[in-house]
């Protein structure tokens, strides 16, 4: 009985006893080379055109006012802004009803359907392209956002399903009964009971489809044809021609994109691995 004990505090003490230089520096040379990326990135965002500084001095932001006016990263932003929030949203939606099928109800084709959605996992968005062009076309849907926002739910919507299903079943039905015996009904119930208790796996589930369709460069470059409705990723590639590459133009369009989502996983991230390491528990 005394052997587990001992041999966790030998553990413990063996650990205290290594030199922290030999936790640091793997550590210190890791975050250097994780870094310098986004130091060059910034470096060629901030210097002026022609400069071969390697300190962003003097600093200009010519490079921002280039790509925001000239090159209509504002309508790129307001698009990107609206594919993600609205792919959001209504992988949010169907995720919640479909995990919530899966999670409180037995049927038939239960195991074939979860098999089904991950086998989905498998197959790449490149692989649907022509089928969902041919969709989109017959709807009458090419040139529009709408086009966009379905296809990246789709593509959400099977892990985003298993994640909230598997979350759902670490919430006790008991819960869901004693609102059932005073008086509530089952969606009543879900809503009052069930639904704050998954604020962490929705905020896992939400973040990552909106990050996913915030950078996702395919649907947007097949689907839509027109500049205005152009998203980020695509804008991003306008800056390069076969000719040439602005640089610096180029390095403030990857900061205006990476921006946003620094700063929702910056908010959220204490719900998000909370979230996806409840979710991917089996109740």
């Amino acid at each position: 009985m005394d052997e587990v004990p001992r041999r966790t505090g030998r553990r413990r003490r063996a650990w205290d006893e290594v030199p922290r230089w030999q936790i640091y520096l793997p550590l210190g040379i890791y975050l250097l080379f994780t870094l310098i990326p986004f130091y060059w990135i910034l470096l060629f965002a901030l210097r002026p055109a022609g400069s071969t500084s390697l300190v962003p001095w003097p600093m200009t932001f010519e490079h921002f006012d280039k790509v925001w006016t000239e090159r209509a990263f504002g309508t790129y932003f307001q698009n990107s802004v609206l594919v993600g929030v609205a792919t959001l949203v209504m992988t949010t939606l169907v995720a919640l009803a479909g995990g919530y099928a899966l999670a409180r109800f037995d049927f038939r084709i239960k195991r074939g359907f979860m098999l089904a959605l991950l086998c989905s996992q498998f197959v790449p968005g490149a692989l649907m392209l022509v089928p969902l062009f041919e969709i989109f076309a017959n709807l009458q849907m090419i040139n529009s956002l709408g086009s966009v926002i379905i296809a990246e739910t789709v593509f959400q919507l099977p892990l985003s399903i298993i994640l909230i299903s598997n979350f759902i079943k670490n919430v006790p039905v008991s819960l869901e009964e004693a609102a059932w015996v005073d008086g509530c009904s089952r969606f009543r119930a879900f809503c009052a009971v069930v639904l704050p208790l998954l604020r962490p796996g929705l905020i896992a589930v939400g973040s990552f489809a909106f990050v996913h369709s915030w950078n996702h460069f395919l649907f947007a470059l097949m689907f839509l044809s027109n500049q205005d409705l152009q998203t980020i990723p695509v804008g991003l590639n306008t800056l390069m021609s076969a000719d040439s590459v602005d640089l610096g133009a180029l390095a403030a369009g990857g900061i205006i994109a990476a921006v946003p989502v620094v700063i929702v996983f910056a908010f959220i991230q204490k719900w998000l691995i909370t979230g996806f390491s409840a979710g991917a528990v089996k109740g």
